[in-house]
């Protein structure tokens, strides 16, 4: 392999790795829409369901995931909703806010917020 086809080599796979790391926009602000208030205990595991949207529209998680407080366990399409599963760890509180945005855009049509209480 001669040096030019090393570097062309470098160069491409430079681009691919960066294009990877690109992150998509953080979701926009939310619609109102109800909180769903949920009780658990240490230990216990929390499911939350989030609707079949139209096509295009996918399920987002505006803000983070407050990891003392909840983690999540998996994630499945179930019928037409979105499950994802959580393993409540330790006593606290706090909100997962969704919104459904098209594809990896920041505006979300649609939105599902869930204030976990942990014991």
């Amino acid at each position: 392999m001669n040096l030019r086809t090393a570097l062309v080599g470098i160069a491409a796979a430079t681009v691919l790795a960066s294009s990877a790391w690109a992150a998509a926009p953080p979701v926009g602000p939310l619609p109102a829409s109800p909180t769903t208030q949920i009780s658990a205990q240490h230990g216990e595991l929390v499911a939350v369901a989030l609707p079949a949207q139209p096509a295009g529209r996918v399920w987002r998680l505006k803000g983070s995931i407050d990891a003392r407080v909840v983690r999540e366990v998996s994630e499945a399409n179930v019928g037409k909703n979105v499950v994802i599963v959580f393993r409540a760890v330790a006593r606290g509180t706090t909100t997962l806010s969704y919104g459904a945005t098209r594809g990896e855009t920041s505006k979300a049509y649609a939105a599902k917020r869930f204030r976990i209480a942990v014991r």
